[in-house]
């Protein structure tokens, strides 16, 4: 089979109606672009990384001439040009197929919060797909993308992943650029990759970064960390401050990856995350919930009807924050950050529980606020840390349902990371 066929075969395996997708290319469209690329000379073929790779694109990033809706229909809007990243995936040869499903305005770690209905897990429909990154990280899993684009602000692009059993990589912010994002807190925000293994996402991202003079958020790297000694250090929550909100199966998982990294050469060491818990709290109850207010706040003012009631209450019920507070916060981070950063003077790498455990629907439904909160413990102060992390599948609930892990490293240490991560996947 050629390449025209085999994303054919891609085409007619995934379904318009499905909830993973928000907007899908035209066939003819995407068909289109597999001719363009099949008729290149051999020699051109061979210089792009990604050929023929299909992916799936999450819909608060920009794809030319698709509408862009964040899950709100009257927010669309239709750019004449794609994000930087997809323009970089496009150039080394991927084809983009659809745009994905998402927490409305990336406002959710749960995968529910969408007036185009809900991705179902693919391992059990009566549990949550984890979001914001909900459809993207559905369509790598169930297979029909190659890879998917997704967000990552407080772990939108991990937590799905681990319920999925995707590998979500989440580069040190500035990595990837994030022009062409919808924000949601444009100072944290991450464009992140679902793959279903490191190797490949580490391939996605070596084309995807690189300096964008077009995203003032862009960042050059530092100099690169050392790699990580194939006998290691790891730090891991203190005992007395992890929290699995009483699911058993998850505290067992995460023994048993603790147990499966000494194993491989690592020495365990339990470190004080008090630091990033209270910087993590800071996103949902301080002057950070101001950010989510500067980036959709004008358009949920005049139009609030077109929010979910969720939606509407994170973006603008919080009351309003003064300049000073704002200012104190920031003050407050930079502490934190530079308590936490002594994790990395003593341990190669930081290794927690993706999440401490999943919810059904009904149980989200019951209690959207602070269930999805919780899922975000050991997830959302990686950002305000300018940290790199990646999650990966680790173990399954006896229900079937996997269980990551995901480890962290300092900034600019991704590629360190995804060889770590790589070494070590099971």
């Amino acid at each position: 089979m050629g390449l025209v066929d085999d994303v054919a075969a891609t085409l007619d395996a995934i379904d318009p109606a499905d909830p993973v997708w928000i907007a899908c290319l035209s066939r003819e469209a995407v068909l289109a672009r597999a001719q363009d690329l099949d008729a290149l000379p051999a020699a051109k073929k061979a210089r792009l990384p990604l050929f023929g790779r299909t992916f799936g694109v999450k819909d608060n990033i920009d794809v030319a001439g698709i509408a862009t809706t964040a899950a709100c229909p009257e927010f669309a809007y239709v750019p004449a040009r794609s994000a930087t990243v997809v323009e970089r995936l496009e150039a080394a040869g991927a084809i983009v197929v659809g745009k994905t499903n998402l927490d409305q305005f990336a406002t959710g770690l749960v995968g529910t919060r969408s007036p185009y209905g809900t991705p179902a897990n693919p391992f059990d429909a009566r549990y949550i797909p984890g979001g914001s990154s909900s459809g993207s990280a559905v369509a790598v899993s169930r297979g029909l993308v190659a890879f998917a684009l997704g967000t990552d602000t407080a772990g939108s692009g991990r937590i799905p992943a681990g319920f999925t059993a995707t590998v979500g990589m989440k580069p040190t912010p500035g990595a990837l650029s994030t022009r062409g994002v919808v924000p949601a807190c444009r100072s944290l925000d991450c464009v992140s990759i679902f793959a279903s293994s490191v190797d490949q996402a580490m391939e996605i991202l070596d084309v995807a970064r690189g300096f964008d003079g077009e995203d003032p958020f862009s960042s050059m790297p530092l100099a690169p960390p050392n790699p990580i000694p194939e006998a290691f250090r790891f730090a891991i929550p203190r005992h007395d401050q992890r929290t699995f909100c009483g699911d058993a199966q998850a505290e067992a998982a995460f023994d048993r990856a603790i147990t499966r990294l000494a194993n491989n050469g690592g020495t365990p060491v339990e470190v004080d995350l008090t630091p990033c818990f209270s910087a993590g709290g800071m996103l949902y109850g301080d002057a950070f919930v101001a950010e989510r207010q500067a980036a959709i706040g004008d358009f949920a003012k005049a139009h609030p009807e077109a929010l979910l009631d969720v939606t509407r209450t994170i973006i603008m019920d919080g009351r309003p924050y003064s300049a000073a507070e704002a200012f104190r916060a920031t003050y407050r981070i930079r502490e934190l950050s530079r308590a936490a950063s002594t994790i990395f003077e003593i341990a190669d790498v930081l290794v927690v529980p993706t999440s401490p455990t999943i919810y059904t629907l009904d149980e989200i439904a019951e209690e959207p606020y602070a269930r999805n909160a919780t899922l975000g413990i050991y997830a959302s102060f990686v950002n305000f840390f300018r940290w790199c992390a990646v999650s990966i599948p680790s173990d399954v609930y006896s229900n079937g349902i996997p269980i990551g892990i995901t480890l962290i490293g300092p900034p600019w240490a991704d590629d360190t990371l995804a060889a770590f991560a790589s070494r070590i996947a099971p």
